[in-house]
């Protein structure tokens, strides 16, 4: 990944999403926004018991940079659910789910925003149909393959080819610090061989795995390779500190009579 700083604020990009002028995306960091701790600073999440002033403030900032782009989010439960974004309501087979976590468009001017701390926000983009996706991927929707959902989404709505799909995973827990002491409870069998030690978990490999068993070439998909938890004074991370903010992974196409040629897909 790399880092692009706009009006103070770092944000984390991918290099291969970074190649598409078509698109911008971009995670934000814990810092450049005005929260108090244990939300310090840059805090994009309503329902963490953060001042909800200075949440939209944060907001406020981070939303400058994509012009009259506007915000798409999701009622994220943990769920396996897949929303489609019509430009006016988040549908599941045309009826309005209430709960998803995972979101797939073809609209341009959208912003599909995931909000995490230790889960992963996985990316994805289809340049040839024009398709965006933003999944929530805890170790939840991991192990209920929410990837491999979004991705027959994206081929089964919107006639995407999977193949011309590029991905990024994003920064969330690594290996390092995935822990579940009660795994033999919690994971499958049939996933235990992602497991790296007595009881720490590979979830990185894990959904490039499932990028890849639902059709995505390996050399479109790219890991972000950062652990949150590690990396708490960059990230918001819920197992390190269970009172913290969250970071939000964002999403969106541009129109194409709005696009510069020195745009490169970045915020």
């Amino acid at each position: 990944m790399q880092i692009e700083r706009r009006n103070g604020i770092n944000f984390y990009c991918f290099q291969n999403l970074s190649s598409f002028q078509q698109i911008y995306h971009g995670i934000t960091t814990r810092e450049g926004g005005g929260s108090r701790p244990p939300f310090d600073s840059l805090n994009m999440a309503q329902h963490v018991g953060d001042s909800a002033d200075q949440v939209a403030a944060n907001r406020q900032r981070v939303w400058s940079w994509f012009n009259s782009a506007k915000p798409v989010f999701l009622n994220q439960v943990h769920s396996r659910t897949v929303a489609v974004w019509d430009g006016v309501a988040l549908k599941v087979n045309g009826e309005l789910p209430g709960e998803a976590d995972a979101v797939v468009t073809d609209r341009c001017e959208w912003l599909l925003t995931i909000l995490v701390a230790d889960c992963q926000p996985v990316m994805l983009y289809d340049p040839v149909r024009a398709v965006i996706a933003n999944v929530h991927s805890g170790w939840r929707g991991s192990i209920a393959d929410i990837i491999g959902r979004t991705v027959t989404v994206m081929k089964d709505h919107f006639r995407c080819n999977p193949a011309d799909i590029h991905a990024g995973i994003g920064p969330s827990l690594g290996p390092c610090c995935a822990e579940f002491v009660n795994f033999r409870k919690e994971i499958p069998e049939s996933l235990w061989s992602y497991r790296v030690s007595d009881n720490h978990f590979d979830f990185w490999a894990m959904s490039r795995d499932q990028l890849l068993r639902a059709g995505l070439l390996p050399e479109h998909v790219e890991t972000g390779n950062v652990c949150t938890c590690c990396r708490k004074d960059l990230f918001f991370s819920y197992r390190g500190a269970h009172q913290t903010g969250r970071i939000a992974a964002i999403i969106g196409m541009i129109p194409a009579v709005s696009m510069t040629p020195d745009h490169g897909g970045r915020l």
